[in-house]
C-alpha cells in the first residue's frame, strides 16, 4: 500500500525550536501500577508510576502458513526474550546498518508499521505487540513485501523501553490507537501516564518524536495533558521539519471508529 491514508490532526500549542537529530493499539496490561524505579544505567524516571507490565495472554491459533512463516524467520527478525535487567539493543547488528530508529508500541497486525516502513526505507522500525497472531500477519506480510527494515518484538511496551531501549537511541516512537480504558477505575493502565512519557524522553534523540492517536476523547485529554506537562518535549504541528513521517494509513480499525462518528485526536512531541 504506497498510498497513505489521511491524518486528522490536533494544532500545535507553542512553538519548538529545532534541534540536531543524530542519524543512527494498545497493551493489554493487568491492573495494579507498579513504582518506576529503573535498574543502574537505565536513565530512566527515578519517580512516578508506570502501569504493570504483565499482560493477559490471548488463545490465538496461526494457520500453517504463518506457522511456517514464523519458524523459519522469527529466530532472524523476531525476539520474544526480555530480560527483567537493562540490556540495550545492538541494533546495528540485529539490522546490519546503522540507521535512525523508531519504536512502534502495540502494532496490531501491523498495517501501519509495514505501509510506514515502506515509505521511508532508510529509517529501521521495532515493532512491539503481545499478541502473537498480528505479529504472525505482520511477518508474513514482511515476507511478502520484501521489507527488510522492521524488526519485531512480542512483549510489553513499558518492559521495552526499560530494559532494551538505551537513552537517547530513538528518533520516533509511535503509539496508535492503544487500549482507552474508558471506566475511571482502569484509567491507571492506560500507556500514556507521566512516568511513561517521561521514560520516552529519555530514550529519545534530541529532536526525536513521539507521535500518538486516538479515538477516544477521554484519552485524548489525558494525552494532552501527560505529554505537554513532559518539560522535555514541546508539541508541535503534523507540518514541522521532523525527522521522520507522520503521515500513517487509515486502517481498518480507524474507518469504523469514523463510521460510528468518532473523531481521531493526533498528537506530536519533539524531545527539546
Amino acid at each position: 500500500m504506497s498510498h497513505h491514508g489521511q491524518m486528522h490532526a490536533q494544532p500545535g500549542v507553542g512553538t519548538c525550536p529545532d534541534a540536531p537529530v543524530e542519524v543512527g493499539a494498545g497493551l493489554d496490561t493487568e491492573e495494579g501500577v507498579t513504582p518506576g524505579s529503573e535498574p543502574d544505567g537505565s536513565g530512566a524516571p527515578e519517580r512516578g508510576y508506570l502501569p504493570a507490565t504483565g499482560f493477559r495472554s490471548r488463545r490465538s491459533t496461526l494457520s500453517g502458513g504463518q506457522r511456517e512463516t514464523w519458524e523459519r524467520l522469527w529466530p532472524t527478525v523476531g525476539r520474544s526474550d526480555i530480560p527483567h535487567r537493562f540490556e540495550p539493543l545492538d541494533t546495528s547488528a540485529w539490522f546490519g546498518r546503522r540507521a535512525p530508529l523508531v519504536l512502534e508500541i502495540g502494532c496490531g497486525s501491523g498495517t501501519s508499521t509495514l505501509a510506514m516502513a515502506r515509505e521511508e526505507p532508510e529509517i529501521d522500525v521495532i515493532a512491539v505487540e503481545v499478541y502473537k497472531r498480528g505479529l504472525a500477519q505482520l511477518l508474513c506480510a514482511i515476507e511478502r513485501e520484501r521489507v527488510d527494515n522492521i524488526r519485531l518484538i512480542r512483549g510489553n511496551g513499558i518492559d521495552v523501553l526499560r530494559y532494551l531501549i538505551a537513552p537517547a537511541s530513538l528518533t520516533g516512537l509511535r503509539l496508535y490507537f492503544p487500549d482507552p480504558w474508558p471506566k475511571a477505575r482502569h484509567h491507571k493502565r492506560r500507556f500514556l501516564q507521566p512516568a511513561t512519557v517521561g521514560l520516552i524522553a529519555d530514550r529519545l534523540l534530541p529532536g526525536g518524536v513521539l507521535h500518538a492517536a486516538t479515538d477516544h476523547p477521554g484519552y485524548a485529554e489525558q494525552m494532552a495533558e501527560v505529554g505537554d506537562a513532559e518539560p522535555r518535549l514541546c508539541r508541535v504541528d503534523p507540518g514541522s521539519d521532523l525527522p521522520i513521517s507522520t503521515v500513517r494509513p487509515t486502517t481498518k480499525y480507524e474507518l469504523k471508529a469514523h463510521a460510528v462518528g468518532s473523531s481521531v485526536s493526533e498528537f506530536i512531541w519533539k524531545r527539546r
